[in-house]
């Protein structure tokens, strides 16, 4: 069913609470990446242009003590803020207390104001890791401090934390509505149709180091897709439940059982690397060279050959909806992040495909290849668009009112 969103609210003169995912890398208080907050930008200027009072909650990095309030404070994020909306954003260095409720009682329709990092309620309290435990009245507080309830933070989307579930769950018991954000939308409505009516071919793209961070995914993408292609690291553990020589390349053990399931219960759409680059050691200025096939004693996989880009590319293009999620190769090291590379330009000249990009490294490499704007969608959840992907139920996504 359809979710209620922010553009069926009326927001004039309303206190809008808005749960956005503002975790940027910040050092010595710049901000590294701040396509974050460019991605929460529509509904925050649809609000604030709406009338509405806005009152934005965002967590940043892990807090496990004062000595972390320093970096992770979201003061240089309001600035941030401040700048891309070219106009004043309040930031309010708490984010519980009569500071605050002060400066939200003095906002006029339009304004926008920034409270500080959630899970600074993860310490200096007696109640334990409040936001991230989602402490009842802690959401309840928060829900207290607004009249409508907007989430826009897809990235946190598989966590039950005050901040999402818990200020929703309040909302509720009060009747007052909750809603999802543009983006929030957004990434229901690409992911949501990965995972249930895709069109066909549909192809989906799965790399990374771990079977065991992707298991689900495989199997779940496995029923719906029409080939699953496998890259990175993952590869040798499949590599060794077919029998195959791995050398040095990374293959967990105890996986071996379970990709040689997967293999036996859907290796007719399963297309594993038909050759890898190879080095002798991990390191990137190590000797390395292309092999076909098993990977020889004394030398480990470090990306996809060629030929297994060709291949991959055979059955690219005629599909229809393609889901990349991890890299081909070791991409932080420029000798194996070729085969991330093709792939993800191939991806660039799909021009009838719906193509959705999730994961850090699939990200960058779309983003650094100048191809970004030609994919569908690049996700901006990690943890959320996997377990999305592998159908399972996000919290903060079923927290959000159904549109009737």
């Amino acid at each position: 069913m359809a979710k209620l969103l922010v553009s069926d609210l009326p927001l004039k003169g309303k206190k809008v609470l808005m749960r956005v995912d503002f975790n940027v890398p910040i050092k010595d208080g710049k901000i590294g990446d701040d396509n974050r907050i460019v991605a929460a930008l529509p509904t925050i200027e649809y609000v604030s242009d709406h009338g509405g009072k806005l009152i934005l909650l965002s967590h940043l990095g892990r807090v496990k003590s004062d000595a972390d309030k320093k970096e992770l404070t979201l003061k240089p994020v309001a600035e941030k803020l401040s700048e891309l909306l070219k106009k004043p954003v309040t930031f309010v260095p708490t984010n519980e207390g009569p500071e605050l409720e002060k400066a939200i009682d003095n906002m006029k329709d339009g304004d926008v104001l920034l409270m500080e990092n959630t899970r600074f309620q993860d310490i200096d309290n007696d109640f334990g890791k409040r936001e991230s435990k989602n402490d009842p009245k802690l959401g309840e507080y928060w829900a207290s401090l607004g009249d409508e309830f907007v989430n826009d933070a897809f990235g946190t989307a598989h966590r039950s934390h005050a901040s999402n579930v818990g200020i929703a769950e309040a909302m509720h018991r009060e009747n007052k509505p909750v809603a999802a954000g543009f983006l929030m939308e957004k990434e229901i409505k690409f992911l949501g149709g990965a995972t249930s009516n895709p069109s066909h071919p549909y192809v989906a793209i799965l790399g990374g180091a771990k079977v065991s961070d992707k298991i689900g995914v495989i199997e779940n993408l496995a029923q719906k897709a029409d080939h699953v292609l496998i890259g990175g690291g993952m590869t040798y553990t499949f590599y060794a439940a077919k029998g195959l020589s791995t050398g040095d390349s990374l293959v967990e053990k105890d996986k071996i059982d379970v990709a040689k399931q997967i293999l036996d219960k859907y290796g007719d759409k399963i297309v594993l690397p038909v050759d890898s680059v190879v080095a002798t050691e991990f390191k990137n200025d190590a000797p390395h060279k292309v092999v076909d096939g098993a990977i020889p004693d004394g030398w480990m996989a470090l990306d996809i050959g060629p030929k297994t880009v060709a291949d991959f590319e055979g059955i690219l293009k005629d599909a229809k909806l393609v889901v990349w999620n991890g890299p081909m190769g070791v991409f932080e090291m420029p000798n194996y992040a070729k085969g991330t590379y093709e792939i993800g330009k191939f991806l660039g000249t799909l021009t009838d495909a719906t193509t959705i990009v999730g994961g850090g490294d699939s990200t960058a490499a779309v983003k650094e290849l100048g191809v970004a704007d030609k994919i569908t969608h690049i996700s901006t959840g990690g943890g959320a668009s996997l377990e999305y992907l592998e159908g399972k139920t996000l919290p903060g996504i079923a927290a959000i009112d159904d549109k009737n």
